[in-house]
């Protein structure tokens, strides 16, 4: 009886970490990330014209897309027909490396016509849109 105990506490000792639980929680929060990420990109933030916001600091690098209550549109000072919107922001996103978009719309532009165009640049691989707005006249 003796040298079985012996034996036992003779074995040597295992000094590895049992990672199963650890594979087992990454996996849960992977599926977890999989599952929320698609739901954080659904909406989107936007001020309507004649809003109190925060005004944004001015910089030459940001794009900006201008809607003009005619339908014109224009990239910065250069005019653009919807046709060649998304090939122009992909060329001006590679030539400044920037995947932010600021979009001013007049307020009598139709819905149509700024979904048609936050749609463009969607697809032009641009991740982040705002819109720019100004403040409340009278107040």
């Amino acid at each position: 009886m003796r040298n079985s105990r012996r034996r036992i506490n003779d074995a040597p000792l295992l000094a590895e970490i049992n990672i199963i639980p650890l594979v087992d929680v990454m996996l849960v929060l992977l599926v977890a990330f999989i599952v929320a990420a698609p739901l954080l990109q659904m909406g989107i933030d936007v001020n309507l014209p004649q809003v109190k916001a925060k005004s944004l600091a001015a910089s030459e690098e940001k794009i900006i897309l201008t809607i003009k209550e005619s339908g014109e549109i224009h990239l910065g000072k250069t005019l653009v027909s919807m046709e060649n919107l998304r090939e122009t922001l992909k060329s001006l996103r590679a030539e400044r490396g920037n995947d932010e978009v600021f979009l001013r719309a007049d307020s009598n532009v139709p819905y149509g016509l700024v979904a048609k165009a936050m749609g463009e640049v969607r697809q032009a691989g641009i991740g982040r849109m705002a819109m720019i707005t100004e403040e409340p006249r009278g107040k």
